[in-house]
């Protein structure tokens, strides 16, 4: 949720830097700054005001450079605040300092590596892991800075991109990535760095994109890259034309991961410009169909479907209102008792999913007129035919496997959630407060599971040479083990499937073998010593557990138990966490067994047939 831009020019770079932060600020807004090489030393102007801002002390200041980074920030590690926005310096040297770098990404193991580098003299004035890649960096110089971002990096474990330069070395920006995307652009005039090459809109159409492990020299008269093991490559230069960015794989190998790594956005945007929790975010009508409604019945189908799984937990906990989800295909075709003070919600990514269109019109048939869709594209049939609306703002999705389209439907069900809570007087206004406080910073708790990714590749190697799978959740959570299941099926082809934890000595657990992982969601709730009970009848009997666990839910990795943990616990919100590293493992898994990630076999993306 950052955004990069870096630049060595013949001329005063600052004003692209700017139009780069301009073009990224949706990445991140908490802060943002640029340092530039003034020719006899390093300046910085940072801010925790917008790019706007950043702009206006810039020219109070008449910065100017012909080489220099800018960086625009969504806080993960420290506050929004001004010693911890980037770029951060590092190091004696002219004009105060001697290394200057910005990041994106999460440095795992920066709490080690700040210890050895306090313990070396280096004095942290953030609370970023960014300065300690930057005292790092000034600790390994020694008159070469390619070198030393070489040295560096195999001392970071996480996701990161970087974008460093040396007041010593006036014209060379060095850029590092892996996990986190990161681009060089070309031109006559300079060369360039960005996380995205929308920031370079304007500025050149000729982009390269790094791979993980890349270091990259950026000087005026050449572009040097190396592969992780040092080797130099060519990397293919592409002409872009930024207009299509959301058609464009960018740095990524295939739609799906580019979508995954949308998410922060996907819901940021999803989540913009709601100030408050009212019933009017769902159409002018919403007040009064939501009064006269007592129960809610919830039409979808696949992934659709298990997001109204899942919201079925959120809206009896938190709404008091009984809810009932079908599987809209099955729906229409058997005989159910209607109640014309039903809520009908139809979930679809497209709007257009033939069955659940039928399913809308049949309940309509039935007498039951309040309807509602939850889709992504504003001017579908699915719109047209409901009475209220909420569009998510997941933007294009090519990929078949739906992953942002997921998470903004548990967005905007969760808002759902709150608008019928507060209908039935059970949302007061310092509940509400908290709510909308948790919800801003779900792109940001996103960002951080993102940066799971390596760690979740390394079990992806060892799944795909699995052919079934078994996915284990509780409560709100058992709905995105299925979740889970369906996203390794579909793109790997492994057989999976998922249960209640609970129900494993009611019949899969005599599946479970040294052959079959199984896959299990451990947030720390009040069902977690429940679970833990389940995951010993599964290792009791040779089964090999992998376990997405809170950071304070006390399960320890030992022999046939493998644990990732999950940056924070987030409540009731806690299964759009979880989502994402099921999507990050499926992803991984097929990558790994070759298989058409974007294109599985026998699906298509908009199902317009029932």
């Amino acid at each position: 949720m950052c955004g990069i831009v870096g630049a060595v020019a013949q001329s005063n770079i600052v004003p692209i830097l700017l139009e780069g932060l301009k073009r990224l600020e949706y990445r991140g807004y908490d802060s943002c700054g640029v340092a530039v090489h003034t020719g006899t030393g390093l300046q910085r102007v940072r801010s925790t005001e917008r790019v706007a801002e950043l702009v206006t002390q810039i020219e109070r200041d008449q910065v100017q450079g012909l080489t220099g980074i800018a960086h625009t920030r969504w806080a993960t590690h420290g506050a929004p605040a001004t010693r911890n926005a980037h770029p951060h310096f590092s190091g004696p040297g002219k004009g105060g300092a001697r290394i200057a770098l910005v990041h994106n990404g999460i440095i795992e193991n920066h709490d080690a590596l700040r210890a050895e580098l306090q313990d070396a003299g280096y004095v942290f004035e953030s609370q970023t892991d960014t300065e300690v890649i930057a005292h790092l960096v000034d600790h390994l110089y020694d008159g070469d800075l390619f070198a030393a971002v070489q040295q560096a990096t195999t001392r970071l474990t996480g996701a990161y991109a970087i974008a460093v330069f040396c007041v010593d070395e006036p014209h060379r920006v060095v850029g590092a990535r892996q996990g986190s995307p990161l681009v060089v652009g070309r031109s006559r005039q300079g060369n360039y760095l960005a996380s995205d090459a929308l920031a370079l809109a304007g500025t050149t159409d000729q982009i390269v994109y790094l791979e993980d492990g890349d270091v990259v020299d950026l000087q005026l008269a050449r572009i040097w890259i190396v592969d992780r093991e040092g080797q130099p490559v060519e990397r293919e230069v592409h002409t872009v034309h930024i207009h299509t960015g959301e058609a464009e794989l960018g740095p990524y190998r295939h739609y799906m991961q580019k979508e995954i790594f949308e998410q922060p956005r996907a819901v940021g945007d999803t989540l913009q410009n709601i100030e408050s929790i009212s019933p009017e975010l769902f159409g002018d009508q919403a007040y009064s169909v939501f009064k006269a409604i007592d129960r809610v019945l919830i039409l979808a189908c696949g992934t659709s479907y298990y997001a109204g799984l899942t919201a079925r937990y959120w809206i009896e906990a938190v709404a008091g209102i009984p809810v009932n989800v079908e599987i809209a295909s099955e729906y229409r075709y058997r005989r159910s008792v209607p109640d014309p003070r039903t809520l009908v919600v139809t979930i679809s990514q497209s709007g257009e999913t033939a069955d659940t269109l039928a399913a809308l019109k049949h309940a309509r048939s039935l007498g039951m007129d309040q309807t509602l869709t939850i889709c992504n594209v504003g001017t579908s049939a699915m719109v047209r035919e409901c009475k209220l609306a909420f569009i998510t703002r997941a933007g294009v999705e090519i990929g078949v496997a739906s992953t942002k389209a997921f998470t903004t439907q548990l967005t905007a069900l969760y808002l759902l959630t709150l608008a019928l809570a507060q209908v039935n007087g059970r949302l007061d206004e310092a509940q509400e407060i908290q709510e909308l406080k948790s919800l801003r910073h779900l792109p940001v708790a996103i960002g951080a599971v993102l940066a799971l990714e390596p760690q979740i590749m390394a079990w992806a190697d060892r799944f795909a040479g699995k052919e079934n799978a078994l996915f284990l959740g509780r409560g709100m959570h058992y709905p995105i083990a299925l979740e889970g299941a369906l996203k390794l099926k579909e793109i790997s082809y492994i057989h999976a499937e998922a249960y209640p934890a609970g129900e494993l000595k009611h019949g899969p657990l005599a599946l479970v073998t040294d052959a079959m992982p199984v896959i299990t969601i451990a947030p720390h709730d009040e069902l977690l010593e429940k679970l833990k009970s389940n995951m010993q009848e599964v290792h009791a009997r040779g089964g090999e557990l992998y376990v997405f666990a809170d950071a304070d839910s006390h399960i320890g990795s030992s022999e046939g138990i493998h644990v990732i943990r999950m940056p924070e616990h987030y409540g009731r919100l806690s299964p759009i966490l979880h989502t994402v590293p099921l999507q990050l493992l499926a992803y991984h898994t097929a990558c790994a067994r070759g298989t058409d990630v974007d294109k599985p076999r026998n699906l298509a993306k908009s199902v317009t047939v029932e």
